[in-house]
């Protein structure tokens, strides 16, 4: 369908409060203001009449020598250039870094004139409260416009701008529009904020130095933080790339980490499966614990630790443990659809909070836990170690998951067609006792409670017993299946079982035969998983493809595993981004980008090259699990 950039058209910036989608046409297509989690200012991605955008592109339309868009090295700072037969402008995208509680947001796109002459065409159009506000316009005789959404003057944002040339900003159908003209080395910066934000002679971003000052406090502050990774290994611009993404997904104020930076976005055109990822899952914890630690970043990692406790901590009695929060520890995620929206190439309904937030999760256990572990034992944890009371608040916990472990929920994947007694859960049931009594022991706490690995252990005896179907050969998605689950490609990661035992062998042959195509990965059979209910089908599970490299890579198939990275490197957009899932004909779908997808990219990434090293060193070409 004409009118919308294909998702994998899309970089981001950000400023460690909200993140903006810049397409390679030059438009802001996505953009909630001012924080992640807040509502849309910009959602033409969504609705490309009623969402609104902010565009910048040549006024006669002619790139006909191509669009390019790259990050400045090591940023998050974003060029995007057009090639024209009359010249070459880019456009320098990026949002200033501030301290916490030091002012709000800034949007600052700098336009220069690289070669011959820009004829360029601005329109700003911001649609409030997820384009249902209406809003006034005015243009004061600074030349700045205001948009004011209708009853919340202290939500009104300023379009301001400074430089050469005069765009001679004026009011058309709503929105702010205008015309530049740029010679050769000619600047023009704009700048969207708060109407409400100073702007003086001191400001970094403001009008005296052309936001020169501010975009290189920008690039200096990314490639500092970038510097500190430890990472050295063979993909080192990818994981980079995936380190910046995770580090734009985290709230500065948090600590947390979203899911997405998106809402809405589908996992099949025209399907429903369209959901907000706005939100932190506990899910993703150990993940994002391991692959920050990996990596050096213990300052991140000790943030979103400190955010989990405080999440577990603070858990209500009765409910020991949600699956997923608001930015701030908040739990107000009611689901709702925005039937005004025709939803990204007419893929409805579009919904924004989550309607899952309620659902049983029981893997949710093992992955803090897997997280408490990693941080607290593995990697040495911060000052002053494992408390007693946040100790106590775990066993609690885990005296629940003794009590839940032989009950269905919903699963990983938050199917809404009903409870299953599923396979992954019962197995993070495992992983969250497996890592308590380790923790109990290495932490001088005495011997874990008796009921923990009496629990534990007939956990494990459940799982060979009741998950195996010994007549197809492999370990079912849960009880009373015949369909496998690309979950279970944790089973050798979590060090359940080994990655060369013959049950494992067997599994991993029957999801290569059902879930795999080349290098991509399904995460189940939908035709045959009547039980999801969602209707429609899904493209297939980025995640899950760096699972399987990393399964790959534990029993010993070295060569195989890294031609499947290397594959999988090759879906990523033109700026490193995945977006949740991949179609068969290599089009990205769904929330854009996922933080589990770069997170299981770190992983494989690191596994990998440990391996291939180990490898090398013994001069095989395979590697010990």
């Amino acid at each position: 369908m004409t009118g919308y950039l294909p998702i994998a058209e899309y970089g981001i910036i950000g400023d460690l409060n909200t993140v903006a989608l810049v397409g390679t046409s030059g438009a802001i297509d996505f953009l909630c203001f001012p924080d992640l989690d807040s509502p849309s200012i910009f959602a033409a991605l969504l609705d490309r009449h009623r969402g609104g955008s902010f565009r910048i592109a040549p006024a006669d339309g002619d790139a006909r020598y191509g669009r390019r868009q790259l990050y400045l090295p090591d940023t998050n700072v974003l060029l995007t250039r057009f090639l024209a037969a009359d010249g070459v402008f880019e456009i320098c995208d990026f949002m200033p870094i501030r301290p916490t509680g030091a002012g709000g947001p800034r949007l600052i796109r700098r336009v220069t004139a690289v070669h011959g002459r820009a004829r360029i065409r601005i329109h700003c159009d911001p649609q409030f409260d997820y384009g249902r506000r209406p809003k006034y316009l005015r243009v004061d005789p600074d030349g700045s416009v205001r948009f004011e959404p209708q009853g919340q003057p202290d939500q009104a944002l300023r379009l301001s701008s400074v430089g050469d040339g005069d765009p001679k900003l004026r009011i058309r159908n709503g929105a702010a529009v205008g015309e530049l003209v740029l010679e050769q080395d000619q600047h023009r910066t704009f700048v969207l904020e708060a109407a409400d934000a100073v702007t003086d002679a001191t400001d970094a971003a403001g009008a005296t130095d052309d936001g020169s000052a501010a975009m290189a406090d920008t690039i200096a502050y990314w490639q500092d933080w970038l510097g500190r990774s430890g990472y050295r290994g063979r993909w080192r611009e990818m994981v980079n790339r995936s380190a910046l993404v995770l580090k734009l997904l985290t709230a500065q104020r948090h600590g947390s980490i979203a899911a997405a930076a998106t809402f809405g976005l589908p996992e099949e055109i025209g399907g429903e499966r369209n959901y907000d990822y706005r939100f932190a899952w506990i899910r993703d914890a150990s993940f994002t614990v391991h692959a920050l630690m990996r990596l050096g970043f213990a300052d991140e990692a000790a943030g979103f630790m400190d955010w989990v406790q405080a999440r577990c901590t603070t858990a209500p009695p009765g409910r020991p443990l949600a699956i997923m929060y608001q930015l701030d520890g908040g739990q107000e995620l009611t689901e709702q659809d925005l039937p005004h929206f025709e939803g990204y190439r007419r893929s409805r309904p579009v919904r924004i909070g989550n309607g899952a937030y309620d659902q049983r999760q029981h893997d949710i256990y093992g992955e803090l836990m897997d997280a408490v572990f990693l941080y607290y034992d593995r990697h040495g944890g911060p000052r002053g170690g494992l408390t007693d009371q946040f100790w106590s608040v775990l066993s609690r916990l885990m005296d629940h998951v003794c009590e839940v472990w032989q009950t269905p929920d919903a699963g990983i994947w938050e199917v809404r067609g009903g409870d299953r007694h599923f396979l992954y859960s019962r197995l993070m049931c495992w992983v969250a006792l497996d890592r308590a009594v380790t923790l109990a022991a290495d932490t001088g706490r005495g011997p874990a409670p008796a009921r923990w690995t009496a629990a534990r252990d007939a956990i494990a005896a459940d799982i060979h017993e009741t998950f195996w179907d010994a007549d197809a050969g492999t370990f079912v998605q849960h009880k009373g299946a015949r369909t496998v689950d690309a979950s279970t490609l944790l089973m050798p990661i979590v060090r359940f079982i080994d990655a060369r035992d013959v049950k494992w062998r067997k599994t991993l042959a029957a999801i290569e035969r059902m879930l795999v195509e080349d290098s991509l990965v399904y995460r189940y059979d939908v035709a045959e998983a009547a039980h999801d209910g969602f209707a429609g089908g899904e493209a297939t599970f980025n995640l899950c493809t760096f699972w399987y490299v990393e399964c790959l890579a534990r029993s010993g198939q070295l060569a195989k595993a890294r031609l499947v990275f290397e594959k999988m490197l090759t879906y990523a957009n033109h700026v490193g981004l995945y977006a949740e899932e991949t179609d068969r004909h290599g089009d990205q779908l769904g929330n854009f980008p996922q933080a589990f997808t770069h997170l299981g990219l770190i992983s494989a990434a690191t596994y990998l090259d440990r391996a291939l090293d180990r490898a090398a060193e013994r001069g095989t070409g395979s590697a010990p699990p």
